[in-house]
């Protein structure tokens, strides 16, 4: 029999079985998410791959304005068309030139983050080199080996 002493176990915050309360992780830097969201990881994608790009090409391209957006807009006539991957709008006048590039249809065809990268990739440089008049391959001479 014991005196009660050692029957006594710390309380935990495990009440209910419901795991463990508040962040998995915390900050590096106070006030700040500790992860990132999908949508930050992938505009960080987009702009890891856009940047190398857009140093090379500026003088020919001019200024161009580049943008992350979840699905594209779709009129209701649609149909089965497949749901484009990116958008690119020719500036006039003073209006800059958009490149628009959309998240949700190429995360759904992607099943990893390598192919990810791959398709951001392929996407960029087939509208910049629309842009530019040129072959994919003349704007990058990595593009085709992503496949």
């Amino acid at each position: 029999m014991s005196d009660g002493v050692d029957d006594v176990r710390p309380r935990t915050r495990d009440r209910r079985g419901r795991g463990m309360r508040g962040p998995g992780v915390l900050p590096a830097v106070p006030g700040t998410p500790a992860l990132r969201t999908a949508r930050q990881r992938f505009d960080q994608l987009v702009l890891d791959v856009v940047t190398p790009l857009d140093e090379r090409w500026h003088r020919h391209l001019g200024l161009v304005e580049y943008a992350v957006e979840d699905t594209p807009m779709l009129p209701d006539d649609w149909g089965d068309e497949t749901v484009p991957l990116s958008s690119l709008v020719r500036g006039k006048g003073q209006a800059p030139t958009r490149l628009v590039i959309f998240r949700r249809p190429i995360e759904h065809r992607a099943s990893t983050r390598d192919e990810l990268e791959a398709m951001v990739h392929t996407v960029v440089v087939e509208q910049l080199a629309e842009l530019l008049n040129l072959a994919p391959g003349q704007v990058d001479e990595r593009y085709g080996d992503d496949d």
